[in-house]
């Protein structure tokens, strides 16, 4: 039985995508911040010296704050990136050491549209998610040889407890850039993540983005 980590997997999107692999048989850990908090060494070694060996990492713990660079301090920036950005290299560097080992295994970062064409007020957490896409790109040619896969995917704006606090008037400006007139769902990250870890074994490097906006 396959082995999956979902980091934040107490949030919408990371339970649901939990839910969706045990559906398919998958074993899976999808522990919260109490459990693992990617923001601490400590608790990123810890927790995986007493896992077990991974097929599947989705680095899809996040955070964001919005606000402009004017008013952004110095712990704000570094907490948005620290925990989109620093704890998604800590989590996959835990993890390569036993798929590098196995020769086997599958990274997959959870970026953002905003790291491609991000809105005014969104620099750090925009800039965090920017730089998954290329740690991922450089990681696929790190370590492809070892038969490890690592790709990028873009859920688009989800209708989550991540994104309540956006007023009704936001939401319906992003609504209206999509070609399709409406928003991607949890449920539809959660199935186009399982198909692509198991129905795609010869796709890295990629970086998929999932809503119906036009570049």
């Amino acid at each position: 039985m396959e082995h999956v980590l979902v980091t934040g997997g107490h949030g919408d999107l990371g339970n649901r995508i939990a839910s969706s692999f045990r559906e398919d048989g998958f074993h899976v850990d999808a522990p919260g911040r109490e459990e693992l908090d990617v923001t601490d060494h400590e608790s990123v070694s810890s927790f995986f010296k007493t896992l077990e060996p991974l097929d599947l990492l989705v680095a899809n713990a996040g955070v964001s704050h919005d606000q402009l660079l004017a008013r952004t301090d110095e712990a704000d920036w570094d907490r948005q990136l620290e925990v989109n950005l620093t704890g998604a290299f800590r989590c996959a560097k835990a993890a390569m050491r036993q798929m590098i080992r196995r020769r086997s295994g599958h990274l997959v970062f959870i970026s953002s549209y905003s790291a491609i064409h991000p809105p005014a007020g969104q620099a750090a957490y925009a800039a965090a998610k920017a730089g998954l896409i290329g740690l991922a790109k450089s990681l696929a040619r790190e370590v492809g040889a070892a038969g490890i896969r690592v790709n990028v995917i873009m859920p688009g704006f989800l209708d989550t407890r991540m994104t309540a606090s956006v007023s009704d008037s936001r939401k319906e400006a992003v609504v209206a850039e999509h070609a399709l007139g409406r928003l991607n769902t949890v449920d539809s990250v959660a199935r186009f993540l399982l198909h692509l870890h198991r129905d795609l074994p010869h796709t890295s490097g990629q970086v998929f983005q999932l809503d119906s906006r036009v570049d």
